[in-house]
């Protein structure tokens, strides 16, 4: 056989490989295509159950619309339309004390994610690792802070500016204030290289020592929360025991002169005594 024979022939067994090769499945193709048929199947999967659970907090009763059928009744029970007119504007100063309420709650959850932040980043320094690397290890209690963590995930996995990346989540949300401590340990320990896994530390415990402290402090003001609601409830109980001796205090109050100007005062009382004892007790939980 002739060079120019052998030539052609490696060339057709060449091209004859790479036909071969170029119809068989690619392994890496497969597996994107499985990746991406796996997520969507979870996606259309979740899509029921998200639309359902957007039902359900839809469907939801709202506390403060209460309001709405106990001045209805009220109205019903004394002819008269002030109980509803009352009952409605109850419903926004009711909704704005619920909202803070649980702007509150919301605010104490967020300071105990980032307490057992801190304890996992120290866990994890402790244990040998960097600190962008623990910060990494740490990624669900990052996680927990919500939407707020994923810039502080992003500088530490692509070798960023993660105090700055910390002290800009902690004004994003009440609650993380200690971010900014954090923020602080990380730059001292980036620039002197100073443990900062003493300094996490001390965060966690004063953050945690804050919290039993709180807790114990509602634990003492529980009693006078239930004296300032029984107090509050004290003109209803009236009414109820006038009613229930045969009078009618409803007629009383909301179709006579004299009755409209005991309400606006009686009323006024009321709230002013509620605020008050709350003001109160409000202040012993800030001490």
């Amino acid at each position: 056989m002739t060079a120019t024979g052998a030539v052609s022939v490696t060339q057709a067994v060449c091209a004859g490989l790479a036909g071969w090769l170029a119809c068989l499945p690619d392994p890496g193709a497969r597996r994107v295509r499985a990746l991406f048929a796996d997520a969507t199947r979870a996606r259309q999967a979740a899509r029921p159950a998200a639309a359902l659970a957007g039902g359900i907090a839809f469907l939801r009763p709202r506390t403060e619309l209460l309001c709405l059928p106990a001045g209805a009744a009220v109205a019903a029970l004394g002819h008269s339309v002030l109980p509803l007119l009352a009952g409605i504007a109850a419903v926004p100063v009711v909704r704005r004390r619920l909202r803070a309420r649980a702007g509150r709650k919301e605010s104490e959850r967020t300071a105990d994610s980032v307490a057992a932040l801190c304890g996992a980043v120290v866990a994890e320094l402790r244990a040998g690792r960097e600190p962008g690397q623990a910060l990494l290890a740490a990624e669900e209690d990052v996680g927990a802070l919500g939407g707020v963590g994923e810039p502080v995930l992003a500088a530490a996995r692509f070798g960023g500016d993660v105090a700055s990346a910390l002290r800009t989540a902690s004004a994003q949300r009440p609650g993380l204030v200690a971010l900014v401590g954090v923020a602080a340990c990380w730059r001292v320990s980036a620039d002197s290289g100073a443990g900062l896994a003493t300094g996490l530390d001390r965060i966690e415990q004063s953050l945690r020592a804050e919290r039993r402290r709180r807790e114990a402090l509602r634990a003492q003001l529980a009693g006078a929360w239930s004296t300032v609601t029984v107090l509050a409830l004290l003109p209803a109980a009236g009414l109820g025991l006038g009613a229930a001796l045969g009078a009618d205090p409803l007629h009383v109050l909301l179709h006579s002169p004299v009755g409209l100007v005991c309400l606006a005062v009686g009323a006024l009382l009321e709230v002013t005594g509620i605020l008050w004892a709350g003001r109160i007790v409000r202040g012993g939980e800030s001490e």
